[in-house]
């Protein structure tokens, strides 16, 4: 596990640097104590990076599970109360892992996928705007499109030129400049810039620059614009952070509804992050789905019966660690350590770090992920890539990662309905003497879903016409579609169409009963 150890130390210091605020901004969009979004970061980190089959996937907190905590939290009479939701929504995704759920993954289309990505990728940008320029209203890790400070994510951004912090910005175009120079020019220079990561560089610049200027009226940084990190007096204090589950609340009714709605959409979340992960690994490794779910379970009940908010893997995090050159699960568990060790040891010197520092380096995870070249891309590929991809972007910018998704999804259906419809069969005509000889060849498959097709077809033929229908090549005809035969076959001798059935059984001219021909049930002609 560590023998990528040059590769992996350095992607778990840029994944902590992203982790660090997000976990922090879940936080205090799910209205839960601030420490519970770094304890879900840390057993994200550790217990699940080491547990899970992933090579390059983090967990940690969940932007999308943020409103669901909010309303739990307040529908179950306090945090203590949702915590056992949170115990039991990990046992549930525990019992989904050995039930082998996970499979549900592979269901996905590519396009829908490449949406998502896109999609947090343009969100990232958008929502990292604000903070970027000093305007830290809305918390980090809040990517739905209205937020919880009572804006949009559009608004929000209208908002920051009334509030634009000159000494935010000044830091936050120096670490941009940083990390755009530290990639293109220098990395390629020397591999001594490949150990040392810019993000790093960034963040240290950042802490100095806050030193030097603080005092300053107009080029210092306020404290309301620096990463806030709770600072423990003593170890006494230090542990009346966590948080114990209040298991009285079991017997509560909403307490289960929500420990399900929890296991599901964080499993759903899990999967989705999961497949869009392998697809971004340059190594093309494939997750084991069911290990993660389980791995994902142990987490999160670990996590609620020490205060923890819920986890998921996450696509921000995971990318950022695959950006930075992240090669076995040691840069997740690393990670996790440094969070750890950071609140434990340094929590004050966190507390210098500018947001805007932050999102600068988010900018670049942003841009990677949502890279223009991808739209032409996917445009090339077809209407039925492309619609499905678009929707998912659009639905993800302006509501959110799981809406967008669903979306994607329903589209991503309708498209191939659509083109099972168009391909259920194919119609060859041909002229002989002024008598119409029409050839149908049925698909591979044919179901349900093309009865209006092939019936337009019939409805369709003129009279005095011949019919070859060739089921040579069909492996499932459904029984809907032999009914349809069945059906047409009293109009064909009304309207003079003889018809010739051939198969791999033989040549038919006229059967009498094509629901006999075909043995009744949907089977295999072959």
């Amino acid at each position: 596990m560590f023998k990528h150890i040059k590769k992996d130390l350095p992607a778990s210091i840029v994944v902590f640097f992203v982790a660090l605020p997000l976990c922090l901004g879940i936080a205090l969009a799910s209205g839960a104590p601030l420490f519970s979004g770094l304890i879900a970061g840390i057993i994200g980190g550790i217990v699940v990076g080491a547990l899970s089959g992933s090579h390059i996937g983090v967990s940690g907190p969940a932007a999308g599970l943020a409103a669901i905590v909010l309303t739990a939290i307040g529908t179950l009479g306090g945090y203590q109360n949702f915590l056992v939701a949170v115990v039991l929504g990990g046992i549930i995704q525990l019992v989904f892992g050995f039930l082998k759920a996970g499979i549900i993954a592979y269901y996905f289309p590519s396009s829908v996928i490449k949406g998502m990505l896109t999609g947090i990728g343009i969100i990232i940008i958008l929502k990292q705007i604000p903070h970027f320029f000093g305007y830290d209203a809305d918390p980090e890790g809040d990517w739905a499109f209205f937020q919880v400070d009572g804006e949009n994510t559009f608004s929000e951004i209208l908002n920051t030129v009334n509030f634009i912090s000159p000494g935010a910005t000044v830091i936050a175009i120096i670490g941009l400049a940083i990390l755009v120079l530290w990639s293109q020019v220098l990395t390629k220079k020397s591999k001594i810039f490949e150990l040392v990561q810019g993000p790093l560089v960034a963040v240290v610049i950042g802490i100095i620059y806050y030193s030097i200027t603080q005092g300053d009226k107009t080029w210092g940084i306020s404290s309301e614009h620096l990463v806030k990190v709770p600072v423990p007096d003593s170890l006494e204090s230090f542990l009346g952070f966590f948080s114990f589950p209040n298991f009285g609340a079991i017997t509560n009714t909403e307490v289960w509804i929500t420990a399900f709605t929890i296991a599901l959409v964080a499993s759903l979340e899990t999967l989705l992050c999961v497949e869009a992960t392998d697809k971004l690994d340059p190594e093309k490794r494939t997750t084991p789905t069911n290990r993660e779910l389980i791995a994902q379970g142990i987490g999160n009940t670990m996590s609620g019966l020490i205060g923890g908010l819920p986890v998921t893997q996450v696509i921000v995090r995971s990318s950022a660690n695959i950006q930075s050159g992240g090669k076995t699960k040691a840069a997740a568990i690393i990670h996790g350590f440094f969070l750890l060790g950071s609140v434990i040891l340094i929590p004050t010197l966190l507390n210098m770090i500018p947001l805007s520092v932050l999102a600068a380096i988010l900018f670049v995870v942003g841009y990677k992920l949502a890279k223009p070249s991808l739209f032409k891309t996917m445009y090339q590929s077809g209407w039925k890539q492309f619609v499905p991809f678009v929707v998912t972007v659009v639905g993800i910018v302006f509501t959110d990662l799981l809406v967008g998704i669903s979306l994607g999804l329903l589209v991503g259906i309708v498209v191939v309905l659509i083109k099972s419809y168009q391909n259920s069969h194919f119609l060859h005509i041909e002229e002989d003497n002024g008598s119409h000889k029409i050839k149908m060849t049925l698909a591979e498959e044919v179901t349900f879903f093309n009865k209006g097709a092939i019936l337009k077809e019939l409805d369709s033929l003129p009279e005095d016409s011949y019919l070859t229908l060739d089921v040579r090549k069909t492996r499932y005809l459904d029984n809907d579609i032999v009914e349809i035969l069945e059906d047409f076959s009293s109009k064909a001798k009304n309207r003079n169409i003889n018809i010739k059935i051939i198969s791999e059984r033989g040549e038919v001219e006229n059967p009498e009963s094509y629901i006999e021909f075909f043995n009744l049930r949907p089977k295999k002609t072959a």
